[in-house]
Parts: C-alpha cells; sequence; structure tokens
C-alpha cells in the first residue's frame, strides 16, 4: 500500500527557512517521479516542484524558484523540500505527491 506522510511545516516569519520532509512507504522514491504541491486557504491545489526518477532533473513554479530546493533520500525512501526566504504568499498545506497519491499534507504558514 502506497503511503506517504508529510511534516517539517509550522509557523515562520517572512524569511526564514523551513525543511519539509515526506516518508514514503509501498514503492521506491527513487524509481519515480514525485512532487510537492500545495494549496492555500480558499485556492485551488497548485503544482511547486518534480524530481525525475534519475533525481538530476528538477523543475520549480515560477514563483518558488532560487528559493525552494526540491531533493530526496534513497536509502532513507524520502523526499525533501527546503524552503528558503519564505514569503507570506507560500503559506499553504503542502502535500508530497507520487502519481495519484498525497499524504495528508503539513501546513506552512509565514506571517509576521
Amino acid at each position: 500500500e502506497v503511503q506517504l506522510v508529510e511534516s517539517g511545516g509550522g509557523l515562520v516569519q517572512p524569511g526564514e527557512s523551513l525543511r519539509l520532509s515526506c516518508a514514503a512507504s509501498g514503492f521506491t522514491v527513487s524509481n519515480v517521479v514525485m512532487n510537492w504541491v500545495r494549496q492555500a486557504p480558499g485556492k485551488g491545489v497548485e503544482w511547486v516542484s518534480v524530481i525525475n526518477s534519475g533525481g538530476y532533473i528538477t523543475r520549480y513554479t515560477a514563483s518558488v524558484k532560487g528559493r525552494f530546493t526540491i531533493s530526496r533520500d534513497n536509502a532513507k525512501n524520502m523526499l525533501f523540500l527546503q524552503m528558503n526566504n519564505l514569503k507570506p504568499e507560500d503559506t499553504a498545506v503542502y502535500y508530497c505527491q507520487f502519481d495519484n497519491h498525497r499524504g495528508k499534507g503539513t501546513l506552512v504558514t509565514v506571517s509576521s
């Protein structure tokens, strides 16, 4: 059974950083394309970042490019999202996604 469990969210001030983690089970993250998506309050789901199965191709939505970094730890079967210089508009529930599977998400709130 595919399971994804996100963690690492919290309340931070603008300009601060967070590192989100996604623990995967039921499949091997190094074999698949993995995404981070987010949903801000009252808005639809927005794609944030992707990493390919080889781990050498990453892409980001324009609003986070240069601030966020997607990575994974194959040995731990985990996916990460390093988020630097956070902005209030980054406030959202963040989900890791494989195919049509998502976890319950982790809330990131950026506010002064």
